[in-house]
């Protein structure tokens, strides 16, 4: 909703403003369509060539999550804290009874309970290898929390990728609306011999497409990089939480007490309070 608020303030403010100091919007109309296709076509070309397939669908999908928002809702963290609690005192209670969720967590009932973190591969994935290593007696708590932090910065980097093609297009948009700019000039040395007036609108043509490259480097692309960058480096958050819980318990922690350092490390707007999180597993309790 903000991208779209954001976006109407700003094509309000900036054609608004030019209306009201008596610029013709006539002049713009009539070049955006041509401009539009030499700068845009150029900057998607661009684009393309830049990049692989998989970084051009992440960006796609990144570009949706401009308006969607975060993935994960405070609903989502109170889920997993619950899930990882269930897992954390099954792998101490009985390591062979994990071994029945973390192999098959497409058939675990115990996973079923919570669909959206079952149908998230990144997150199953690094919970049930994690899991996995301590059963082999990979418990040293240095090494396991090294392992994740890696595991976690590879992750954080490609969920960036799509950020960084769309700061790389902002920055390359100025250069192509003098790309057009240039062309529109190039065609009216060509028509010098035209009446002053015609001459006028075909110069104002032309600089329709540096204000063009301009504008939507900084007024479009760039800050959907920035707010990319914003969710995806929220959405991290989750993840960091099944390192903490999981390098809590290798600290010999109890479950109650890997779930509280896990709480306290959410974001705050997402964070579930210790009565909320309190009630969260006595509801747990009973349905088992």
């Amino acid at each position: 909703m903000n991208a779209i608020i954001g976006l109407v303030i700003t094509l309000v403010m900036v054609f608004g403003g030019y209306i009201l100091a008596g610029g013709k919007m006539s002049i713009i109309m009539a070049s955006l369509p041509f401009e539009m296709m030499i700068i845009g076509g150029a900057a998607i070309g661009a684009f393309f060539a830049a990049n692989d397939m998989p970084t051009v669908k992440h960006t796609i999908s990144d570009v949706m999550a401009v308006f969607k928002g975060p993935k994960w809702k405070k609903s989502d963290y109170t889920d997993l804290l619950c899930l990882m609690h269930e897992l954390v005192r099954i792998l101490r209670e009985s390591p062979v009874d994990i071994e029945t969720h973390i192999e098959n967590p497409a058939e675990s009932e115990l996973f079923s309970k919570y669909p959206r973190i079952q149908n998230d591969k990144a997150a199953i994935e690094l919970i049930c290898d994690t899991i996995r290593s301590m059963i082999m007696n990979f418990d040293n708590v240095y090494q396991v929390e090294e392992l994740l932090e890696k595991q976690l910065e590879s992750m954080q980097e490609d969920s960036l990728h799509g950020s960084h093609a769309l700061q790389n297009m902002a920055d390359a948009l100025p250069a192509l609306g003098i790309v057009a700019a240039v062309l529109g000039v190039i065609k009216t040395m060509a028509s010098i011999d035209k009446p002053p007036e015609v001459l006028g609108k075909m110069i104002g043509g032309a600089l329709v497409g540096t204000f063009l490259g301009v504008f939507l480097a900084y007024g479009v692309v760039g800050p959907f990089a920035t707010k990319v960058t914003a969710v995806r480096e929220e959405e991290h958050y989750f993840y960091s939480l099944i390192r903490e819980m999981l390098v809590s318990s290798l600290h010999k922690n109890p479950t109650n007490i890997c779930v509280e350092v896990a709480r306290r490390n959410t974001p705050r707007r997402n964070r579930p309070s210790f009565v909320e999180m309190e009630e969260a597993l006595k509801d747990l309790r009973k349905a088992a």
